[in-house]
């Protein structure tokens, strides 16, 4: 994951639009998909008002909390892709009716 695919995931997991981090952190909303797409990194003071409004750290978002000294590019991406894709559909189950919820963790919990 990078910069802005972290930015981007944390967004969906606050249920937070891009809109509103474009307009707090002083930049066009255009820029976040840019930087997605580029695999880019903002100036500092961009990064350090985006991690305001997520009220998240700029490591944070740089390397999902985790120091990057102790893993590897390759450690850092799998990791991420898994942590994301899981947390996705957390918020997806979080989202279903309790009875479904209730289903899905009996589900679960019984493998």
């Amino acid at each position: 994951m990078n910069f802005w695919e972290t930015v981007d995931s944390e967004l969906e997991y606050q249920k937070k639009e891009r809109k509103d981090l474009a307009a707090a952190a002083g930049f066009d909303v255009s820029n976040i998909g840019k930087g997605m797409k580029n695999g880019s990194i903002p100036l500092a003071d961009t990064a350090v008002r985006i991690a305001n409004f997520l009220n998240v750290s700029v490591e944070y978002l740089v390397s999902g909390g985790k120091s990057l000294g102790s893993f590897s590019n390759s450690d850092i991406s799998n990791d991420f892709r898994k942590f994301f894709f899981y947390r996705r559909m957390v918020n997806k189950i979080d989202s279903l009716p309790e009875k479904t919820k209730s289903a899905i963790v009996e589900m679960f919990e019984k493998i």
